[in-house]
């Protein structure tokens, strides 16, 4: 085959390839936003929500496909034989499988998921989101899964108490607000051939911080003010105390009259202001914003745990020094929400 033509199909297969691919993610994302859309109708987010007959979809599972196909083998075969026991054998387990359509339905109508609360995180960490599961009544529920797309499944039983916690963690991949999909409720009880679930969609949010990142502080970032820490230092003018004289002490901080009077030889002691009034300006880091947000946030954790004085000065954005854990969660807040929009400064 010449050259040509082989390159010629080659391109054209490549191409092919390319626009299958294509109509397979645009109908994907067709297929998707759909059935966003219809569930949302169908299941409108709430704070609270209880399982009823128009939010529960039940199909069989694999194990209960395959059953229905042996089911339909064993119909074929009784008719072909005439067997009365073959009769009796799939109308007994055809009940059977009706019954287990009741009963594993009945395993999720009624329950009442509330969001309690999602636990704030930083950039690259998991975020704790926390749902209160109760039942109705007296009825018990068994085996019971919650799960998130990206988090690890949760097994509930509601026998003994009437209501239980559950916490699913979920990775935190940006900064921001941080808002869940769907959640998907389901169970296989009792014996596995069918497949109830739900998904429904919790109002309930986290804010994820920047992902705090070690960097050095330059050093224009203290204030001008003179509100700090008094620490000993020899070789200034203010007098701090007086300490016992120790070897190698200046003779010329030694207090010579007390020594006159038979006292304890004593050594007098100076002080300067150690700085704990901070700002961290947005100057003083270097980088892109995540970067520049990531230094300030872990400057940020490492002056409140000094139990220092800071604050942030950032383009658009300022917050009075201060300390605390209140101050520290209004100074994490601001930053997890700056500039979302990724605009330029």
């Amino acid at each position: 085959m010449p050259a040509c033509l082989n390159g010629c199909l080659s391109r054209s297969t490549f191409w092919y390839k390319s626009m299958l691919e294509n109509l397979q993610n645009r109908f994907r994302v067709f297929v998707r936003s759909r059935f966003l859309r219809w569930m949302n109708r169908r299941i409108p987010p709430s704070r609270s929500i209880t399982l009823t007959q128009k939010r529960i979809f039940i199909f069989p599972s694999k194990p209960g496909l395959w059953f229905s196909v042996l089911l339909l083998l064993m119909l074929l075969a009784a008719i072909n034989y005439e067997n009365n026991m073959a009769f009796s054998l799939v109308f007994f387990l055809t009940s059977l499988f009706v019954v287990a359509i009741l009963h594993t339905f009945g395993n999720l109508s009624g329950l009442s998921i509330k969001a309690i609360k999602a636990l704030p995180s930083f950039m690259g960490d998991s975020v704790e989101l926390q749902i209160l599961v109760s039942r109705s009544g007296k009825r018990n529920y068994f085996d019971v899964g919650f799960s998130w797309p990206d988090s690890e499944k949760e097994i509930l039983t509601l026998k003994d108490n009437s209501e239980q916690l559950v916490k699913l963690h979920l990775p935190a991949l940006k900064r921001g607000l941080f808002r869940p999909d769907r959640l998907l409720v389901e169970t296989h009880y009792p014996v596995g051939l069918l497949r109830a679930w739900t998904w429904i969609a919790l109002d309930i949010e986290a804010t994820v911080y920047p992902k705090p990142l070690a960097c050095e502080l330059n050093a224009n970032a203290a204030s001008n003010d003179e509100d700090g820490e008094v620490i000993p230092v020899s070789g200034t003018d203010d007098f701090y105390q007086f300490r016992e004289y120790q070897a190698g002490d200046p003779l010329k901080h030694v207090h010579w009259k007390s020594f006159a009077k038979e006292q304890v030889l004593q050594t007098k002691q100076f002080a300067s202001y150690r700085e704990q009034r901070l700002w961290l300006n947005w100057n003083n880091f270097s980088g892109d914003i995540e970067k520049r947000l990531q230094n300030i946030c872990y400057w940020v954790l490492k002056l409140e745990q000094e139990n220092s004085e800071y604050g942030i000065d950032l383009p658009g954005l300022e917050i009075k020094p201060n300390h605390g854990v209140l101050h520290q969660e209004k100074v994490l807040v601001a930053l997890a929400l700056y500039r979302l929009d990724g605009g330029e400064l």
